[in-house]
């Protein structure tokens, strides 16, 4: 399975259109880039492998995989990357703002019912790339 993330970097966050095979399955946000520092910054273009994880904070939730430079890479809800990311990516409904969105809780549950089904028995992978943004 192969998913594609298109981002559009803003200074106070990073916007997203989650797809596959074409269709939009949700749209994502982010911190903003900082050149990729823990805790503060979106991470970079690439390909990545998803693999599902549990936690106790998450649930059954998927992770990226192999992030140079970073670990802990998850896909979780959040509607305000700056107040509840750090470093992660969040599903989200409806855009409100750079890195603000709406429905984040809907929007992961949405893309766990795509992703979970198969992960087991496929490779899923995430390609990021970015947009660039008119000026």
């Amino acid at each position: 399975m192969e998913l594609a993330l298109i981002r559009t970097l803003y200074p106070d966050g990073t916007n997203g259109e989650l797809t596959y095979e074409g269709r939009l399955v949700c749209h994502t946000i982010e911190l903003p880039w900082l050149q990729n520092r823990r805790n503060v910054s979106c991470i970079p273009a690439g390909r990545y492998r998803l693999l599902s994880r549990y936690t106790r904070k998450h649930g059954l939730h998927l992770c990226v995989a192999d992030v140079p430079g970073r670990s802990g890479i998850l896909l979780h809800p959040a509607n305000d990357a700056t107040r509840e990311l750090q470093g992660c990516i969040a599903p989200v409904l409806e855009l409100t703002g750079p890195g603000r969105g709406r429905q984040s809780r809907l929007a992961n549950e949405v893309l766990k019912s795509l992703v979970l089904p198969v992960i087991h028995s496929e490779e899923v992978w995430l390609t990021l790339t970015v947009k660039t943004r008119e000026t």
